[in-house]
């Protein structure tokens, strides 16, 4: 390893470790968040589903981010350990993202289908809340970012821990998990576009746990280069592909990113990496 193979290195444990600290600091805050949209009239709904061990406060940036461009946000108390880290089983996450939805959409009148944007294990909960509980009613788009949609070998280690006995979820995010196996073998509503975006530099949900293994022109795979697990929720970048998919061109005229750190992947791993269009 060269010198300034090494130097690169460094900057991106540092930059990753900063992220973390900020993450676990948000995360032990809390779910109590200040209730900042008015659902009667709501325009560009977007929910934000958190993942394990997250809580509502995780999303601070993101929300902020896409509050000033003009998106009505708003998250739900997920549950958990303490009543707070996000770890009941996916299935019933999704029922309660179902019940919420519904109840939000009959008590105000919402006519608009929302947006979800899931980080982790949210991804699943969003996913399996469009297969099972006919999401696609409510739901535009779906996009996840470093969601374990193969399941995540990490979670093998988590078996062999306490963990596994207080949280079923963490069996649900193995590999061969029934529920891994169930979200990937029945076909995605019609009518929802979906997006998983993934770095391989993601340690925690590994290449490629995170790559939908059905792509067409509803269903993509976004890679991002050197992007760690909780940096999707903070990184700019990641912002701008988001905003890329939500505003269509309307985005390319605020701002560009460099063509080297985003990739278009294709499931196979045969194929060529693809470069996306500018911003």
């Amino acid at each position: 390893m060269d010198l300034k193979t090494l130097q690169s290195y460094i900057r991106r444990v540092r930059r990753q470790t900063g992220s973390t600290v900020q993450y676990f600091r948000l995360a032990i805050e809390g779910n109590k968040v200040e209730r900042l949209t008015d659902f009667k009239g709501i325009k560009r709904p977007v929910l934000l589903l958190q993942g394990y061990g997250g809580t509502r406060r995780v999303f601070q940036v993101l929300e902020q981010r896409l509050r000033r461009d003009g998106f009505n946000v708003f998250s739900l108390n997920l549950g958990g350990i303490f009543d707070t880290f996000n770890t009941k089983p996916i299935p019933h996450l999704a029922q309660l993202v179902s019940k919420k939805i519904e109840s939000l959409y009959k008590r105000h009148n919402i006519q608009e289908k929302l947006v979800i944007i899931g980080h982790s294990k949210g991804g699943l909960i969003g996913r399996c809340y469009l297969k099972d509980f006919h999401g696609d009613r409510r739901v535009k788009t779906l996009i996840t970012m470093g969601t374990p949609h193969n399941g995540n070998p990490w979670a093998m280690l988590g078996l062999f821990t306490p963990l596994a006995l207080l949280t079923e979820s963490i069996r649900q995010m193995t590999p061969m998990s029934p529920f891994i196996r169930r979200m990937n073998r029945t076909p995605w509503p019609e009518g929802v576009k979906v997006l998983s975006i993934f770095s391989k530099e993601d340690t925690v949900c590994p290449y490629p746990s995170a790559v939908l293994k059905t792509e067409n022109d509803q269903v993509r795979n976004l890679e991002i280069v050197d992007v760690g697990h909780v940096e999707f929720l903070m990184k700019k970048r990641v912002y701008w592909l988001i905003r890329k998919e939500l505003l269509g061109d309307k985005a390319a005229a605020r701002r560009s990113l460099p063509r080297s750190k985003i990739r278009k992947s294709r499931s196979s791993n045969k194929s060529k990496a693809l470069v996306s269009p500018r911003l």
